[in-house]
């Protein structure tokens, strides 16, 4: 069986987004910005990815009428979306977004977009042609099946030819800007987050199974290497495979915020879905909602993240353990001094690049145990996450965590003491805190 670009992201591709900081209204300022302080601070540590998300085609676009029917959108001759050249001044005169992603390359960096399922809206109304074919944009789609949350785009039509040549178009154009990496949105099953309880059915959007393959079909096209990402999520792990032939990541949940109550849900969905990651195919837990976040999408304007100390700690732990891809939410240039040291920890990254065996090993209703091995078998990790509301202290024999010796332990996160011995694990651990273990061989 073949999977889709199983060379690219060979481990969790780990990188920056705007969405939950900026949402529909990012700039290519704040774009550099946040490049600018990855390549300065957080390079070193594996992070390389910039990613621009929903509306960079969308002038005007703004927090309370993004969803709105139909709104102004760039389109080129084709009827492919480009980016707003106020967003963008770089893009003007049909560069698209090749000036952004040569300077963010420039800075040793990879470049990233979202993109929707479809075509938009003025592209059928102006009857532009679909490239490499003598058909035009309206005889190729219809008005059926819109995303539930944005409403300017239609669905193609893949029952006729011209819908795959579209979507080449677009990968053609991308790979001219320079695309590394792209985050491709309505396509995954979708869930109202109030709804899923982390079980693969429910409400929302189904597996859009068309457009999945057609889209990765246009990035192998391109010739470029593009790593290839399915939002939001929610789908059944019995179409991993499916997954794995055409796209390197998927989330695995509905857009994920920084409430306790969510970073728990997710916990479980990452105790489902970590024995499905593979070598270039990830499950996504979703973007690190952390930090700064002046103009996100959740929770209102100019605000930190509602997660404490504890919160940040355990929510950087778990994605780590479960080997999630690592996607910082946060305006980087204005987020404090804790939580860049905590994307700044080298052996807790060691964990998320290069572990295996990464499992749940014990859950009961205050505490969950996770244990994953380091790929060259120098170490074994163990999580002990406090999942209640108390302080929770106990000790577990050193089998029932899978090891057998645990003298040679320390914290990773450097704020518990390791207190472990050849045949015994004690722990002390704050609510909604985690002690994070490495235990040399």
């Amino acid at each position: 069986m073949t999977f889709f670009n199983t060379k690219l992201a060979k481990t969790p591709p780990m990188g920056w987004n705007s969405w939950d900081c900026f949402s529909v209204t990012v700039t290519e300022e704040e774009v550099k910005a946040n490049a600018d302080f990855v390549a300065k601070h957080l390079k070193q540590y594996g992070w390389e990815y910039i990613v621009v998300d929903l509306a960079w085609f969308a002038p005007g676009a703004e927090h309370d009428n993004y969803k709105n029917f139909n709104i102004p959108q760039v389109i080129d001759d084709y009827g492919r979306l480009i980016p707003d050249v106020e967003k963008f001044p770089s893009s003007a005169g049909g560069k698209g977004f090749k000036p952004l992603a040569e300077y963010v390359h420039s800075l040793g960096l990879k470049f990233g977009i979202h993109i929707m399922r479809g075509l938009p809206m003025q592209a059928a109304e102006a009857k532009t042609p679909v490239k490499g074919t003598d058909l035009t944009a309206d005889q190729i789609s219809y008005d059926r099946e819109r995303c539930p949350w944005y409403n300017s785009l239609l669905t193609l039509n893949f029952s006729q030819p011209g819908a795959q040549e579209y979507y080449n178009s677009c990968l053609e154009m991308y790979a001219e800007w320079g695309v590394d990496y792209i985050k491709a949105d309505d396509l995954n099953a979708w869930h109202a987050v109030d709804n899923s309880d982390g079980s693969p059915t429910g409400e929302g959007s189904p597996y859009r199974i068309d457009d999945i393959e057609g889209l990765s079909r246009a990035i192998r096209n391109s010739g470029r290497d593009i790593v290839f990402s399915l939002s939001p999520g929610g789908p059944e792990t019995t179409i991993v495979n499916h997954l794995r032939k055409n796209a390197n990541l998927w989330r695995i949940s509905a857009d994920f915020w920084d409430e306790w109550g969510s970073l728990k849900t997710q916990m479980n969905r990452c105790a489902t879905w970590a024995p499905f990651a593979t070598e270039g195919h990830w499950p996504d837990a979703d973007m690190l909602p952390i930090g700064d976040l002046p103009r996100g999408e959740s929770g209102g304007q100019n605000r930190v993240s509602n997660f404490n100390s504890e919160e940040l700690h355990t929510l950087i732990s778990m994605w780590c353990l479960c080997r999630s891809p690592l996607m910082m939410g946060c305006n980087l240039p204005n987020t404090d001094e804790e939580t860049i040291k905590v994307l700044s920890n080298g052996d807790v990254m060691a964990i998320n690049q290069a572990s295996k065996d990464n499992r749940q090993i014990i859950k009961t209703d205050d505490i969950t145990v996770w244990r994953a091995t380091a790929q060259d078998g120098s170490a074994e990790y163990v999580g002990i996450f406090n999942i209640s509301e108390s302080e929770q202290s106990g000790e577990f024999d050193v089998a029932d965590l899978e090891l057998t010796n645990a003298a040679n332990a320390v914290e990773l996160w450097g704020r518990y003491e390791a207190n472990t011995s050849d045949s015994k694990v004690a722990y002390s651990v704050k609510p909604h805190d985690v002690v994070l273990l490495k235990i040399e061989a």
